[in-house]
């Protein structure tokens, strides 16, 4: 929509011809300022919603409308037994695969102890083997018992290296058992900390939807929290008029609990995409001087000022008919006209007349 802000005083003929009344006038020049209108509410820079991570009643809120909060404060509990349960669980889990892990556990002082039997066997049996090659060297003994004592360590060795792998195995069984249950561990840390409200950023609490009692879901909203410090305008605007618009632009703006007063502002992001709900363009208006009035939702209207002409040509709406065709004084036939825009009171004339021309309606105000 376009909103067309003109001072304009018109001397209007009425007259009356066979009956019927008329009115006439003359194109005037006038410089004038095209603006675009749009609605919408104030909003808070970076307001989030404040939601549940996980089901259950709230059993503690700590925090009331228009208080002001920090990033990580706990501002709720909610009740989740399972997830206090689980953490217990994966707490106790994790303590046994620690002792699982010392050289003094079941599992491995049994494997330790095989260990040690078997070296100290093959270290037995080795020492034999090498007392019989110096004896074989001498013909103290015969060379058949030299190679049974050397087959007989042989099959210890084997032995011990055997458990020693047995026991290298069990404790890497523990250790990954370890890592398992510290995962764990930090899961259910992150699972049972979700009972906890946090805030996700510093602000302001400007809307509290829950109560302390009140059952929640994962992703219901408990809180509207944003930055009190930045106050804007969004607005929505419609397709026929946000080709029109630009960062920067200038913009006055009406707050619905104040009509009397505006404010100034300018157009500080046009965002990307078309909302469906709505079927408009989404347009943030900064505020340039102080809003005092800073109650979020606050319903608004905005025109934005999107061009000027200098010295434009001008008639009065009710004076153009359908199809862009304007009655000039003494002519049968109407003409029709070249517009730029047409706005409720007002059309700005490109071509077809000049001020010298008088036009004339029936179409009396």
């Amino acid at each position: 929509m376009k909103n067309i802000k003109i001072i304009l005083f018109s001397f209007l003929l009425a007259f009356i011809s066979c009956g019927k009344k008329y009115q006439e006038t003359n194109p005037i020049r006038k410089d004038i300022t095209e603006t675009v209108f749009a609605s919408g509410n104030l909003e808070a820079d970076q307001t989030y919603q404040l939601v549940s991570q996980s089901d259950g009643y709230l059993i503690k809120l700590n925090f009331k409308e228009n208080d002001d909060v920090k990033q990580g404060q706990i501002l709720g509990i909610v009740e989740n037994k399972p997830n206090e349960i689980n953490e217990a669980s994966a707490n106790a889990l994790q303590s046994i695969s620690l002792k699982n892990l010392q050289d003094n556990s079941p599992q491995l002082s049994s494997a330790k102890l095989a260990v040690d039997n078997a070296k100290q066997k093959m270290d037995f049996e080795l020492n034999k083997s090498q007392t019989y090659k110096k004896l074989l060297e001498s013909n103290s003994v015969s060379k058949l018992d030299y190679e049974t004592a050397d087959l007989t360590y042989k099959s210890a060795k084997a032995e011990y290296n055997k458990l020693l792998d047995n026991y290298r195995l069990v404790k890497q069984q523990a250790e990954q058992q370890l890592i398992i249950n510290n995962a764990q561990k930090r899961a259910n840390e992150i699972y049972s900390g979700n009972n906890q409200v946090k805030a996700v950023f510093s602000g302001r609490v400007f809307k509290k939807l829950k109560e302390t009692g009140d059952f929640v879901r994962k992703g219901d909203v408990i809180a509207l929290i944003g930055n009190p410090d930045l106050i804007y305008a969004k607005v929505n605007v419609d397709e026929s008029s946000i080709a029109k618009l630009k960062m920067g632009q200038e913009a006055v703006i009406q707050l619905n609990v104040d009509k009397d007063k505006t404010y100034k502002g300018k157009v500080a992001e046009i965002m990307p995409a078309f909302n469906e709900q709505t079927q408009s363009f989404v347009c943030k208006i900064r505020f340039t001087e102080k809003l005092d009035f800073n109650i979020i939702n606050t319903q608004l209207q905005v025109n934005i000022v999107s061009g000027a002409t200098k010295n434009a040509l001008l008639i009065p709406r009710n004076y153009l008919q359908y199809g862009n065709l304007v009655m000039i004084k003494g002519e049968k036939d109407p003409i029709k006209i070249e517009t730029k825009f047409v706005s409720s009171e007002w059309v700005q004339v490109l071509s077809g007349l000049d001020e010298s021309n008088i036009i004339v309606t029936d179409k009396l105000k």
